[in-house]
């Protein structure tokens, strides 16, 4: 029998809706008003978005998305204990819920205190499918004082953790650690940092509470130690244990445990405030505990992250073979992620993303329909269907994994930028006993360098990299570099990890005017040839020299055609290649209109002048062709379906190559080769190189580089085994790209 609507009066001024009360509301609502709690669930989802549920009459259902607006979105958001909404989505989007649809065409102004109390067909009343559940997003901050109380079925395990900030607070032996992997675990609720009674807590809840932050597991801690202390300290515990099944990505996915009855100290009298331990992932470890034997062999790992624009995230590829491949997005969720992140060294994963979000892989796919418990080792470990037919590269999964607070935008800042993605570079360096904010040298500044800033910063990828910032307000003079020589392999996660001249500075042309600068962005192109395009279409002929007059005034011959006679013949290795644009940005060269060079053997304007390398090699890389440095014309000459073409070279037109497109350079133009009229028969390797100088900031510069072997008996060539840098093990490949940057570093 249901109580009377005095009793559903005061339940509702002592509960509010989801279990929760505001602090700042604690108004009654309107009499009648149904009692019920809202919580986010579904697929894929964070403990700030997901599909919207309602618990109503003792039973969960759904919500149907016919005219639900984001001021709908708003009021779920703030009954579960957050700002405001961030946007809302239709048609099922967190997957499909059970049991009854409770709410149709809700039409809310945005001011109510619950769901209940904005206007729909009545509860239960729909003529929906779960097909049209409605899901919202969250802003990710908390409500200031918003706290829970009981619940209406006095299962409070039913619940989620909803406090406004959990942080791990180091004694004072630990805080100058970096990371920082060991304290107190706090929770702020109410505006009040809390302890959390140890007594029911168990390794699954350290577990995620490491992941959160950025560790792939925990260890004990010395309990003497923190026994002796927490006698000394003044204790406020919070009002609820936690119950985590260990997979959750944060604190908020867990579940409440039981009530605590708050009695002053006495409220935790047979056990401790919780302590966590984490231990970090090998790139993240303190430098005291680097010191591995130089002769240890790191293994070949099964799976790593491409593509993504920070530490910590990346399109997810698996070796298989000896080759990488990709994982189709099929049943891709949180759980599969958060092993893969684990697994390389990082925390729980933040988000399972799908589509292809950081970037399209080339080669196999490997994995398809991945489903994880979130305990393996490795996601090679995990169910999985090996056919993936009907997968493309526009479903390759990737993944966000929570890395730890290394501190690293602390020491690094831009100034006098237009807006926060770009400035001058200024690192926090010491001098003279002191730490000041100095600039960096500009001398050998380049792409890769602006890209470890940019990394560094959280900034995304390098768009630019300036040599020259003068134009950029701020009273800067050649006194104020702390930082010079700096040369970077891409790879490093900060600036200082990079070779530079350390306390003895050298700038010769000054460091105000030529302060070195950057300019970031979120996106960034990724270029990669089809290997199996230069594998088929190569081919030998010999060309008359009288008909190569323009090419070799363009100097796309070998030396030693400057003395040959115009009857003469040059033996030319040709192929096309079909340079693919993988990225999510389009490929734009950096020159303007007005720097172009108008080539007479192309009849058009070529925006890059170094695009491509050719090169032939012996066996142990020596160059036995001249590499000519070959320019190009930038276009769309083909597109994927659905794509529209952007770019051509005819009429002094736009170039660059769109998203989903690609640039052929057919085997019959002019300069598409190599001259190897004075090579000797033998196996050789062909190699060819993609914006060698990295001019254009990329997400991936490894998979721009090509390699084939070939063989050459004076008559004929065969080219097999063509290969991108990065596709297969390194067992089986000396790192292409390794090679190329030590080559750059050495001639810049």
């Amino acid at each position: 029998m249901p109580p009377p609507c005095s009793l559903l009066c005061h339940l509702a001024t002592l509960l509010c809706v989801w279990a929760l009360c505001q602090a700042q509301l604690d108004t009654k609502l309107p009499p009648g008003t149904p009692i019920i709690q809202l919580r986010l669930a579904g697929d894929k989802h964070k403990h700030y978005e997901g599909r919207v549920e309602v618990y109503y009459n003792g039973e969960w259902g759904t919500v149907c998305d016919d005219d639900f607006s984001i001021h709908a979105a708003n009021v779920v958001c703030r009954e579960l204990g957050y700002v405001e909404a961030v946007s809302w989505s239709p048609s099922s989007k967190y997957g499909k819920g059970e049991g009854r649809i409770w709410l149709d065409n809700v039409h809310c102004s945005g001011l109510e205190r619950t769901l209940a109390q904005c206007e729909s067909n009545g509860f239960g009343v729909s003529d929906c499918k779960h097909s049209e559940d409605v899901g919202v997003v969250c802003s990710q901050r908390r409500i200031a004082g918003f706290k829970f109380i009981s619940t209406l079925t006095n299962n409070v395990e039913s619940l989620n953790v909803q406090v406004e900030d959990v942080r791990i607070r180091a004694i004072s032996s630990q805080r100058k650690r970096v990371p920082m992997t060991e304290g107190y675990l706090e929770v702020k609720d109410g505006g009040k940092w809390r302890q959390i009674c140890d007594l029911e807590w168990t390794q699954m809840n350290s577990r995620v509470i490491c992941g959160m932050y950025g560790f792939p597991g925990e260890k004990r801690y010395n309990t003497k130690v923190y026994k002796l202390l927490s006698k000394r300290r003044k204790k406020n515990y919070w009002g609820f244990g936690v119950n985590c099944t260990g997979n959750e990505a944060s604190l908020h996915g867990c579940k409440l445990g039981h009530k605590v009855e708050l009695r002053g100290n006495a409220t935790c009298e047979k056990g401790l405030p919780v302590v966590v331990n984490c231990v970090p992932g090998r790139a993240f470890a303190p430098s005291h505990a680097q010191g591995f034997s130089k002769a240890y062999r790191v293994e070949q790992p099964l799976v790593r992250l491409r593509g993504g624009a920070n530490i910590g995230e990346g399109r997810v590829e698996v070796l298989k073979n000896g080759e990488w491949g990709t994982v189709c997005d099929d049943s891709w969720n949180l759980e599969a992620a958060t092993v893969v992140c684990r697994e390389l060294g990082f925390g729980s994963a933040k988000e399972a993303l799908a589509g292809g979000k950081l970037g399209q892989g080339m080669g196999p796919v490997h994995m398809n329909e991945v489903k994880c418990s979130g305990f393996e080792k490795s996601l090679t470990e995990c169910y999985f269907n090996r056919d993936a037919l009907g997968c493309s590269h526009e479903e390759d999964a990737a993944v966000r994994c929570n890395v730890p607070a290394m501190g690293f935008q602390n020491r690094l800042r831009l100034s006098g930028g237009r807006n926060p993605f770009e400035g001058r570079v200024e690192v926090l360096a010491e001098k003279n006993g002191s730490l000041v904010w100095g600039t960096v040298c500009s001398d050998s500044w380049g792409t890769i360098e602006a890209t470890v800033v940019c990394r560094q910063l959280g900034l995304g990828f390098a768009n630019n990299a300036f040599q020259e910032t003068w134009y950029w307000p701020g009273d800067v003079s050649a006194d104020d570099v702390v930082m010079s020589g700096v040369r970077c392999s891409g790879t490093e996660m900060t600036l200082a990890q990079c070779l530079h001249h350390g306390k003895h500075l050298d700038c010769p042309r000054g460091g105000g005017r030529f302060a070195a600068g950057v300019s970031c962005s979120e996106t960034a192109p990724d270029l990669v040839l089809n290997a199996q395009v230069v594998e088929h279409t190569t081919y030998l002929e010999d060309r008359p020299m009288y008909i190569l007059q323009c090419a070799n005034e363009e100097h796309c011959l070998s030396s030693s055609a400057a003395a040959a006679t115009s009857s003469s013949y040059r033996r030319l290795l040709r192929f096309s290649s079909q340079i693919h644009n993988n990225g999510l940005t389009d490929f734009r060269p950096r020159a303007a209109h007005n720097s172009w060079i108008w080539h007479e053997c192309h009849r058009h304007y070529h925006s890059m002048e170094v695009f491509t390398h050719y090169d032939l090699l012996s066996l142990n890389g020596t160059k036995v062709a001249e590499g000519h440095k070959a320019s190009f014309c930038l276009e769309d000459t083909q597109c994927e379906e659905g794509i529209e073409k952007r770019y051509e070279c005819a009429n002094f037109g736009q170039q660059g190559i769109t998203v989903g497109c690609w640039d052929t350079y057919r085997h019959d133009i002019d300069c598409q080769w190599i001259d190897v009229t004075d090579v000797v028969p033998g196996d050789y390797i062909f190699q060819v190189v993609i914006n060698p100088n990295f001019e254009v900031a990329e997400s991936d510069y490894t998979n721009n580089v090509m390699k084939c072997r070939c063989r050459y008996d004076g008559h004929r060539i065969w080219m097999y085994n063509c290969y991108i840098g990065g596709s297969v093990s390194s067992e089986s490949e000396e790192s292409s790209f390794s090679g190329l940057m030590n080559n750059q570093l050495g001639h810049r």
